[in-house]
């Protein structure tokens, strides 16, 4: 009876192992697949930015990384449909920022609701 134990755990830990190496590697090609992605959007982005606007860019993705993504996936899209002349340069990623950062921007409102309290400074004539 004891053998049959010691090999249903036996069996249960290598079933635990299998598994937890095939995350492993599930996560391994996950992480590749990021860095790939990264590098490709590195390469187009050092192809469609001169080292000013690069500069620019690499500054504002410390304080707004989702800002600064959607102007990377902006970019990419225009250097993709080939809609880019050349080189964009520190003024030209300006003026992006600036329509992208209009077409993000949120309005908000603010009501006030007062409510009609008694007060006994009113009794008072």
């Amino acid at each position: 009876m004891a053998d049959d134990e010691l090999e249903a755990i036996r069996r249960q830990r290598m079933a635990e192992l299998q598994a937890k190496h095939g995350d492993s590697a599930k996560n391994q090609q996950g992480e590749e697949a990021k860095q790939r992605e990264t590098e490709m959007r590195n390469s187009i982005l050092s192809q469609v930015l001169d080292q000013s606007a690069r500069a620019r860019l690499n500054r504002l993705a410390l304080v707004k990384p989702e800002k600064v993504r959607s102007v990377e996936d902006y970019l990419i899209q225009m250097a993709q449909y080939g809609s880019l002349a050349g080189k964009i340069s520190d003024s030209g990623l300006v003026e992006i920022l600036e329509k992208v950062s209009k077409q993000t921007e949120k309005k908000t409102t603010v009501t006030f609701n007062r409510r009609r309290v008694m007060d006994s400074d009113e009794e008072d004539d």
